[in-house]
């Protein structure tokens, strides 16, 4: 489905994958301080912090999937199908619709310390943007350069985590993901010592074999221990260049290929786009399954003082750069 994670070299990077089986008209969009975002339980988001982000726009309202704010805090909603579950308006509560929640977090906050905050007054509540768009089960990874954490809404309430890993997929539950990266701890870089048996002369026959057992299924478990073991593991130069390259690496690991994933007669989920937004200066990067040339998108380009969405189409056409 989906799978999305942090990076930090001199700059801080957050971007996902987004893995799906039809595109909703996905374009790159920057949303101005001052467009007005009207709140489905009354009142208007108007003056606010600028956004760039990937967007379905619909009705001249960005429904994100994923976003950066001005601001370095960015946010992402993944598939949560069987375990998100909003509730009915609540008393007491600020009641916000799902596809609300990223404009009124990146809004208004700055820092996930901030995003805390507001959220612990948060219900989510189960309203559709229309009664054509079923609401989407989601959960979301919310970070800045200093701290991450993971957003599930269930029958229970709202679940804020802890993320030290900087990385979220699917299901399950955000703990039992984590939990499931115990049975992976004997994962290495290097090739160990035999330690099957003293009195066994067994070889090491490759380079590798120290990460012998990481999956490399489509399962969303799998991705969340994939993405997390070579995060965690990635080096690279602190250049825009390196870092940004790097990234798309990182992600690159659990790319979907049409074919693997077979949903349906000739229906197949692939990875739709790869996005990667430098934090810190506010550039969307981002390919697609058909373009993988980084193309970008600097929001500090336009003008973040206007009224009106900011949208760029996706350069479609995979660009092949000839030698000779």
């Amino acid at each position: 489905m989906c799978t999305a994670a942090t990076y930090q070299t001199k700059d801080f990077y957050f971007g996902r994958t987004l893995d799906y089986e039809l595109s909703y008209g996905d374009q790159v969009v920057i949303t101005p301080r001052n467009y007005g975002f009207d709140l489905r339980s009354g009142g208007q988001i108007t003056s606010h912090y600028a956004m760039i982000g990937m967007a379905c726009v619909m009705e001249d309202y960005p429904l994100y999937y994923d976003a950066v704010n001005e601001k370095g805090l960015g946010i992402a909603g993944l598939n949560f199908v069987g375990n998100a579950y909003y509730h009915p308006p609540m008393e007491g509560k600020e009641n916000i619709t799902q596809f609300e929640l990223i404009p009124r977090i990146l809004g208004t906050c700055a820092t996930v310390k901030e995003a805390r905050q507001v959220l612990a007054q948060m219900n989510l509540t189960d309203t559709p943007f229309t009664e054509n768009l079923p609401v989407a089960q989601l959960h979301w990874l919310i970070a800045d350069k200093n701290e991450c954490i993971t957003l599930e809404s269930v029958k229970e309430g709202l679940n804020i985590y802890e993320n030290p890993v900087g990385v979220l997929t699917n299901n399950p539950p955000f703990p039992y993901q984590m939990f499931q990266l115990n049975n992976y701890r004997h994962l290495a870089v290097e090739n160990g010592a035999n330690t099957f048996s003293k009195d066994l002369a067994l070889h090491q026959y490759s380079r590798g074999m120290g990460a012998m057992g990481l999956p490399g299924d489509l399962s969303s478990q799998s991705r969340f221990v994939r993405v997390a073991f070579v995060k965690m593991n990635a080096l690279s130069g602190d250049s825009e260049g390196e870092s940004v390259s790097q990234f798309f690496h990182i992600l690159g690991s659990v790319d979907q290929q049409r074919g693997c994933c077979k949903l349906g007669e000739d229906k197949y989920e692939i990875t739709l786009y790869t996005s990667c937004c430098n934090a810190d200066k506010g550039i969307y990067y981002y390919t697609t399954y058909d373009n993988h040339q980084i193309s970008g998108v600097d929001m500090h380009q336009e003008n973040l003082d206007g009224t009106q969405l900011i949208a760029y189409a996706p350069v479609k056409g995979e660009q092949i750069y000839m030698q000779n």
